[in-house]
């Protein structure tokens, strides 16, 4: 029964946040993923390659949205996706036909690693995945994947969070680098 119960919640919901914090959150998240977005269907258009993946959608939650974060912080935003988009990889070449294996594996050992690694960054589940079940041009990335998207792509996004989210004079990003 006590494990029932701890299923109730202990507190009340987080406030509400202020109508500038919305917009900041929006701005921040229209840039990142609009500059990322733009190379992604403008400047890679033809080309077998990708620039945008799911997961930068969470990111941008967490960079833009919930700045002082842990799991928001540049550490965890680029380290977190990088780490998880090397095991994606691995265990995509490992068991390429044992997808439900490599798909398991990678996101179970994306999470221990980085929580080992101080990096937990929850996106970096999906981008794990990604290299995983992702499309062909996804799989014929190989490792470039951990490069170009999810590195580059995290560089972006992270430049961008540094320059909206210090414009305000109540929000202030990073709160840490290391």
């Amino acid at each position: 029964m006590r494990y029932l119960e701890k299923m109730k919640g202990s507190t009340i919901s987080p406030p509400r946040v202020s109508f500038a914090e919305i917009l900041w959150s929006w701005l921040g998240a229209f840039l990142g993923i609009g500059a990322v977005s733009y190379i992604h269907f403008n400047l890679f258009d033809g080309l077998d390659s990708v620039m945008l993946i799911g997961s930068f959608g969470a990111s941008a939650v967490l960079i833009y949205g919930a700045v002082k974060s842990p799991l928001a912080q540049p550490r965890n935003f680029i380290g977190g996706h990088v780490l998880s988009a090397i095991i994606g990889v691995t265990f995509y070449k490992l068991f390429p036909e044992q997808l439900w294996l490599a798909s398991s594996l990678s996101v179970a050992t994306a999470i221990a690693v980085m929580h080992a690694t101080k990096t937990l960054h929850p996106p970096g589940g999906a981008t794990a995945l990604i290299a995983v079940i992702g499309s062909a041009k996804i799989h014929n990335l190989g490792y470039l994947y951990v490069v170009l998207p999810v590195g580059i792509g995290a560089l972006i996004m992270l430049v961008i969070a540094l320059l909206v989210n210090n414009i305000p004079k109540k929000r202030s990003y990073p709160e840490f680098w290391l």
